[in-house]
């Protein structure tokens, strides 16, 4: 997440904390004299977060910082052991994904593969919802280090390269329902938004740093799962799996072809000239709303050559197009997913 040059402004109101607390409120740290900001314009409003919490999240990265030791990959036998243990998927629907895949196949010809595994895990095997979660962690925290490991170590086994393609392919299909899911109805029904009040707790605070060295942990090299851990959630990947869980209309393209669009066509919304004034500085949701609408037809409509079978779907599917106008809203909404 880079730093924005324009940007002296922030409103707060979710949880911030560790890296993430640094990377978001670090964006307005920046001078621009051509844009006459200096650093003593900048202002963060924060409706949510204690002071202690922002200080413990930025003290790690004060000075200087080094790992405490190296992650060990030899984590990734163990997971491998336990995913290939719930037979979830076959070695041999493994070797035709991944022979198809880089032999560039369409996408119609790798879905059917990736959907055997898929149904297999969210009907025929009749798994408890504790293992489904259990088992869609695990593979997560699979493609998560070896996709780190990847870059800077040389490929010496050959069936994790292998397994992680096909579970990058695999992960967003797993259907699995959490307590979590039935909580955030229960709060939808609960709140009350006329209740809501507004209190100054601290203006123009300042926190003091630790100037001492600092250790940080490397990768978690422990398996994790379902039972007293949380679950590594890429913001993005929610928002495509609840696009198709909800409203897959025969978009024929992967998720990570899905996750390439979504951010390229969220980058031509904020760089629309009505984008800044007519929706991120509109405090009018209604109003926004319908800004948002028509900057959104007016660049789905300059991308349609590009994007023809997605134009066909938005275009002609009210359903396809409403979820796909939630979930383009989602994004640009989420600070931790505008610079991906």
């Amino acid at each position: 997440m880079s730093e924005q040059t324009k940007l002296c402004t922030m409103y707060v109101d979710k949880k911030l904390q560790g890296v993430m607390a640094v990377q978001a409120l670090s964006r307005l740290n920046r001078s621009a004299n051509k844009l006459g900001k200096k650093t003593e314009d900048l202002f963060i409003l924060d409706f949510f977060n204690q002071v202690d919490d922002i200080k413990a999240s930025f003290d790690p990265f004060y000075t200087s910082t080094s790992l405490s030791g190296a992650t060990d990959i030899n984590v990734l036998h163990e997971l491998k052991g336990t995913l290939d243990e719930a037979a979830v998927y076959e070695s041999s629907e493994v070797e035709l994904f991944v022979k198809k895949y880089f032999d560039g196949v369409d996408a119609q010809q790798l879905s059917p593969i990736i959907d055997v595994a898929a149904n297999r895990f969210n009907k025929e095997l009749d798994m408890e919802d504790d293992e489904k979660a259990d088992f869609k962690i695990k593979a997560k925290q699979f493609v998560k280090i070896y996709g780190q490991m990847a870059s800077i170590m040389p490929y010496e086994v050959l069936d994790w390269e292998k397994l992680f393609w096909f579970l990058k392919f695999l992960i967003p299909k797993l259907i699995v329902k959490t307590k979590e899911d039935e909580l955030i109805d229960a709060l939808l029904e609960s709140v009350d938004l006329s209740t809501y009040g507004l209190e100054r707790t601290k203006l123009n605070y300042t926190i003091g740093m630790d100037g001492s060295l600092t250790e940080l942990d490397p990768l978690n090299p422990n398996p994790r799962g379902a039972h007293g851990s949380d679950e590594d959630k890429d913001p993005l990947d929610e928002i495509i799996r609840s696009f198709n869980d909800r409203w897959f209309h025969g978009w024929d393209t992967t998720p990570e072809d899905q996750r390439v669009k979504f951010v390229t066509l969220s980058k031509h919304i904020q760089a629309h000239p009505d984008y800044q004034t007519k929706v991120a500085g509109n405090n009018d949701s209604q109003n926004r709303d319908l800004a948002f609408k028509k900057i959104l037809d007016d660049v789905m409509s300059k991308q349609r050559k590009k994007e023809l079978d997605l134009y066909k779907l938005y275009a002609k599917d009210e359903s396809f197009y409403q979820a796909f106008f939630d979930s383009m809203k989602r994004m640009i909404d989420n600070p931790n997913l505008r610079q991906l």
